[in-house]
């Protein structure tokens, strides 16, 4: 076993790389004792009770390194929401050959990015016992698919997956990074919570196919973005047509327009339409993004579209919200 699994105690639990875990001795029973408050014992702990809440949430902390933190999320799984996700930080690195982009998959029970960038293998360790990411197409890497098997379920409780996600926000060494790509898990759950409460984060994008059922679910995901302070920078539809290869007939497999309508009734901007093609899917099963492997296609001049709208839009937010941390 590696010296990576020193850093893999999540709350006083040792991880194993089959995606188990164990207690160590001596934790696995808690005495409780039970006595009744007095009055004056029960008002003190009533009002300190108050001044504990009355503090609000803590103060967000920046990722050391790390310039501008993008989110790329939705509502319900199975959108090609990764697939998004490593295709933009892709397309970004291509625009400007100057930045340096991270993606960080934070989808603890069930990573994509080891597949979709073409990554094995466990972090090595910086001298400061930061784990080091794991680098593919030019992008750093950092999932928990690294750390356990990759057939290995991860069957873990909300307190051991948030202390999973608190280790891989703070104890990574990224360099210095101009964007961070986070890959977040589908839904507005306890990860979403704890990754937009702890770190600054510049925007949102959120993927949805035009499915009716999905955009429930983006709607809501928007909402809780926009309740915790984060600009959505916009809307992405995913297989927003299918084309016959031979006869050029196109069919609107999950519907026509869904997401432009879902932007409309939140005031917000569709980045960009992606049709659902063979090549983008086998692309992403065999860990050759299209953006890198097929740059002249035309499914990736769909996507280069929405970055270019994304980097505009983008960049007005970004300088908002930078404004807003230094105030």
């Amino acid at each position: 076993m590696g010296t990576w699994q020193r850093l893999l105690r999540f709350g006083g639990v040792v991880l194993r790389p089959d995606g188990g875990a164990t207690a160590p001795l001596g934790r696995s029973r808690a005495l409780v004792c039970r006595r009744q408050l007095s009055g004056a014992e029960s008002e003190t702990l009533k009002q300190r009770r108050t001044q504990i809440m009355s503090r609000g949430l803590p103060k967000q902390k920046p990722i050391e390194g790390v310039k501008q933190v993008i989110v790329v999320a939705s509502g319900k799984g199975g959108v090609g929401k990764s697939t998004t996700a490593v295709n933009l930080a892709l397309a970004l690195a291509a625009n400007d050959s100057s930045k340096a982009i991270g993606l960080l998959d934070v989808d603890v029970y069930g990573p994509s990015i080891p597949k979709m960038m073409n990554l094995k293998g466990n972090p090595e360790l910086s001298q400061s016992n930061l784990m080091r990411p794991l680098l593919n197409y030019g992008i750093a890497c950092m999932s928990m698919g690294f750390l356990i098997e990759e057939t290995a379920p991860v069957v873990w409780r909300g307190l051991m997956v948030m202390s999973a996600i608190e280790k891989l926000l703070r104890q990574v060494d990224w360099g210095q990074l101009d964007y961070l790509i986070v890959d977040m898990p589908p839904g507005t759950g306890d990860v979403q919570l704890s990754v937009s409460q702890n770190i600054p984060i510049s925007g949102a994008v959120i993927v949805s196919t035009p499915q009716d059922i999905a955009l429930m679910d983006a709607h809501k995901g928007a909402e809780m973005f926009r309740k915790v302070h984060v600009p959505v920078l916009g809307l992405v539809q995913n297989m927003s047509v299918f084309q016959c290869p031979k006869c050029k007939h196109k069919t609107h497999i999950f519907g026509a327009d869904g997401a432009r309508k879902l932007a409309r009734t939140l005031g917000l901007d569709v980045l960009g339409d992606i049709p659902l093609h063979l090549n983008i899917r086998e692309a992403s099963d065999t860990g050759q993004p299209i953006v890198f492997s097929q740059p002249e296609s035309d499914e990736v001049s769909y996507i280069s579209r929405y970055v270019f709208f994304f980097l505009s839009l983008g960049y007005i937010l970004l300088d908002i919200q930078k404004k807003c941390w230094q105030d």
